[in-house]
């Protein structure tokens, strides 16, 4: 379903450009009366690649075990819910909170074209634009973006610069449906540039500042109510829910958290109701992956706001019919996937989970330090960052389809002479958002620390030993890493400015893995203390 009457996106740029010399007019358009006065926002976020699914904890789905999300599924949960709405006589919009790339062998073949068929038929409205978007740069993302029909949304992204971008991507949309009339703006984590690979011609702003000028923008063109589609996480959209002004609802994306009621694992109610400068907002996020889908109903005031709310977040299993368009697309994308997952490349006596790695040792960051470690003879060091690791490893037979689940980035094996003293700083760098997960943490090999999480930070790194001798500052050590890392990716600065030499073009990391895998007996999944806390 495409936007009705949406102006281009090169028109909403100017107008998104424009908004900060709009702040001196005098006074805003009065919003226009709508007919539509009950309206349903369905949303979902966090979607990356998982077409088939996820299993426990994440996980690729296994035959005989339970299976939540799928891109066919999740179709099938969308067009019931239309089908409801219609009943209800309410204008629907769907929308898409980011992070569609990156977690699947669909996206590490595909480079988003799989993602964008599912939108396409799905009938996405509106996309704000996720981190993960960036992470083979602008020349992939434009590639992307000119294969959907719905307007792509960052109004904290600078792409004036950026040629193949920079009339790609708007700062907001006005959508209209059923004679609803919406203003919609997308926000991208301003943290992109460390944690993905956006390249050097695009410029992240102050969110909050870039939300109020467009906010604005869309008050004087008479838009009664607007909706924020953001890639922040909840923390930064309850900060934006209350300190800028003219924002009705938040549709979020980013920290992976569930808003729901009676849900397992769910954070807050569904909507989260936030006390704003001049209303209260209403904050919904549908976790990850697939697994819910959000409809938030509004009723609305003649003037847009919001007078009443209801609806909830629904989980999507192997109960909810999958939808036979996406699943004849995600049949056609998976097609020239099998024989690449299928071919086996080792065994684990049990499951390597993914789910304390970013705030302490875990044997799937050792496992893939090992590896890394014993791929660069000479290298005495190997880091990696824990947010390079994007699933859990199975145990049983280990397919290579298993080990791009875990590394779906395609990083290369970086190397680098780094001096002890520059070492401890990185690893200082990746204790540095303790106690909050964080996907800078450190998995090492070769290497010992111990840490206090509670000393300033900075000053955390307590005892580190290199092959059982006290680091020294002094010496230059042959570090084994990524090339994202390499690069001072994940804030990693000293893996680029102290480098005393370095090689970013070793072979791909997931080969590394399965090379690693493929030359030991079974790999057992264990933890030995070279990571403690002191």
């Amino acid at each position: 379903m495409r936007p009705i009457g949406l102006p281009t996106r090169r028109g909403l740029l100017r107008a998104a450009l424009a908004a900060p010399v709009a702040l001196t007019a005098p006074a805003l358009r009065p919003a226009a009366a709508q007919a539509a006065t009950r309206i349903a926002l369905l949303h979902f976020n966090d979607f990356h690649s998982k077409h088939e699914g996820v299993g426990s904890g994440g996980a690729p789905c296994r035959v005989g075990r339970p299976c939540a999300g799928g891109a066919a599924h999740l179709a099938g949960a969308i067009a019931e819910a239309r089908a409801a709405t219609a009943a209800d006589g309410r204008p629907t919009f769907l929308l898409d909170a980011g992070d569609e790339f990156m977690g699947s062998l669909y996206y590490t073949f595909h480079r988003g074209m799989a993602e964008a068929a599912v939108q396409r038929a799905n009938g996405v409205m509106a996309m704000s634009l996720g981190n993960h978007e960036f992470d083979h740069g602008p020349a992939n993302l434009a590639r992307y973006a000119a294969a959907v029909p719905f307007p792509i949304l960052s109004a904290n992204l600078d792409a004036s610069a950026e040629p193949l971008l920079r009339d790609r991507v708007t700062a907001f949309a006005v959508l209209e449906q059923g004679g609803a009339r919406i203003g919609v703006v997308g926000l991208t984590t301003p943290t992109t540039p460390a944690t993905s690979s956006p390249g050097p011609t695009l410029r992240f702003t102050d969110p909050m500042e870039a939300a109020d000028r467009a906010v604005f923008a869309l008050r004087r063109q008479g838009i009664g109510t607007v909706i924020v589609l953001s890639h922040l996480g909840l923390p930064e959209d309850r900060r934006l829910a209350a300190e800028v002004a003219g924002v009705d609802a938040i549709v979020g994306g980013h920290s992976h958290l569930l808003l729901a009621d009676g849900e397992p694992g769910a954070v807050g109610p569904h909507p989260l109701v936030q006390a704003g400068k001049d209303r209260d907002v209403r904050i919904v996020q549908a976790m990850c992956h697939g697994r819910y889908l959000g409809r938030l109903d509004l009723d609305l005031a003649p003037d847009g706001r919001i007078a009443a709310h209801g609806g909830r977040e629904r989980p999507v299993d192997a109960d909810v019919p999958e939808e036979p368009r996406v699943a004849a697309i995600v049949a056609e994308y998976a097609a020239p996937l099998g024989e690449l997952r299928r071919r086996p490349v080792g065994t684990a006596v049990g499951p390597f989970p993914d789910t304390d790695c970013r705030t302490g040792e875990c044997a799937l960051g050792s496992l893939v330090a090992e590896a890394a470690l014993a791929a660069v003879p000479g290298a005495e060091v190997a880091i990696v960052n824990a947010g390079g690791l994007r699933a859990p490893l199975p145990g049983g037979a280990v397919t290579f389809g298993d080990v791009l689940a875990v590394l779906p980035f395609g990083n290369t094996l970086a190397t680098l002479t780094l001096r002890g003293g520059a070492l401890r700083t990185a690893l200082e760098n990746g204790l540095a958002h303790l106690p909050e997960e964080s996907g800078r943490f450190p998995q090492v090999a070769g290497l010992r620390f111990t840490f206090d999480a509670a000393a300033p930070v900075g000053r955390r790194v307590r005892e580190v030993t290199v092959g059982g001798a006290p680091l020294d500052p002094d010496r230059a050590y042959r570090v084994a890493t990524n090339n994202f890392l390499r690069q001072g990716g994940d804030g990693y600065a000293p893996f680029s400015a102290d480098a005393l030499e370095f090689y970013d073009d070793g072979p791909p990391l997931e080969d590394v893995l399965a090379a690693y895998l493929a030359a030991r007996g079974p790999a057992v999944p264990r933890e030995d203390g070279r990571i403690s806390r002191g």
